[in-house]
């Protein structure tokens, strides 16, 4: 059994996974509100019996590193992966002087299309490894160079993006994008391995300036699209997809179990219609299941 989590944190990420091993990971961070000692508690309490934690920067922007200094203070971050960059911004902000702390430091661990790690990808007699994949960056690609050359002056910090998968044994897989822009998704279609993914996270908040295109779609063949926190408008919805929408569930908690994804929101209001009721109550607020499928549907 693993838990994801995404939480509602604005318009910022911040996500966990417990997971089956002794494994646990969290994915970027925006600790901005009155609600930063109750999320870090919760991230104190759900790693506590794990042998490894590790904390996965997606990319340097400010709502994915926001109040990093934080957590760090409370729950200490020991293994930091990272793209390597040398982003800068004016003015410097105490999060980001914080991140650029741990991604120059000894807890760095720079990351890249297919790295290896003792635990992340890589089990031993220790323990079993966390499930996680890193598809992107290719950092010989052109257009990764020019997107980090952007990144590294200050110009625009979203297709230095890492994309991150999640994989359950036997089970559902979920993935990452950050804030890769569409026009980069597309121009990187054929560098990247991408396969059939349970539950993915859409990138850019959600946003139609990061719609995953059509070319990814087909490859990725989702069963669940998560759109995160963004207003309203500037959303894209994904017409003919299942989708849950971060805005209006709040806070989303998977529970992956064998082949079968059971999901929960903190909002008490909100349901979801296409979903499999299988009439759960172990967290507050079921909204419904999804059993995973292994073949493509499109």
């Amino acid at each position: 059994m693993t838990i994801i989590k995404s939480f509602s944190v604005g318009d910022g990420d911040l996500f966990y996974i417990r997971h089956n091993s002794d494994n646990f990971t969290i994915i970027d961070c925006n600790l901005t509100g009155d609600r930063d000692a109750e999320i870090i508690v919760e991230l104190i309490e759900q790693s506590k019996l794990k042998g490894i934690s590790r904390f996965i920067s997606t990319h340097p922007d400010q709502d994915h590193f926001e109040g990093i200094e934080k957590l760090d203070a409370y729950l200490p971050i020991t293994n930091f992966y990272v793209v390597n960059n040398k982003a800068v911004k004016a003015p410097k902000t105490l999060s980001f002087n914080h991140y650029c702390d741990l991604r120059d430091g000894t807890k760095a661990y720079y990351i890249f299309k297919g790295c290896s790690r003792r635990w992340m990808n890589l089990g031993d007699a220790e323990r079993d490894a966390s499930g996680i994949s890193v598809l992107w960056p290719n950092t010989e690609n052109y257009y990764f160079q020019e997107a980090l050359r952007k990144c590294n002056s200050g110009e625009s910090f979203n297709n230095v993006s890492a994309v991150i998968r999640y994989k359950l044994a036997d089970g559902a897989s979920v993935m990452w994008l950050g804030d890769l822009e569409t026009e980069f998704m597309e121009n990187i279609v054929n560098d990247i391995t991408l396969e059939k993914t349970t539950i993915v996270f859409a990138a850019h908040h959600g946003r139609s300036s990061g719609k995953i295109p059509d070319s990814w779609l087909r490859k990725l063949d989702p069963q669940i699209i998560v759109i995160g926190e963004a207003p309203s408008r500037h959303l894209h919805y994904y017409t003919g997809y299942k989708t849950i929408t971060q805005n209006s569930a709040g806070d989303i908690t998977m529970d992956l179990v064998d082949n079968k994804v059971h999901f929960y929101v903190s909002n008490s209001k909100y349901s979801h219609g296409k979903l499999d009721d299988e009439g759960l109550s172990k967290f507050p607020n079921y909204i419904g299941s999804i059993t995973v499928e292994t073949e493509y549907t499109l």
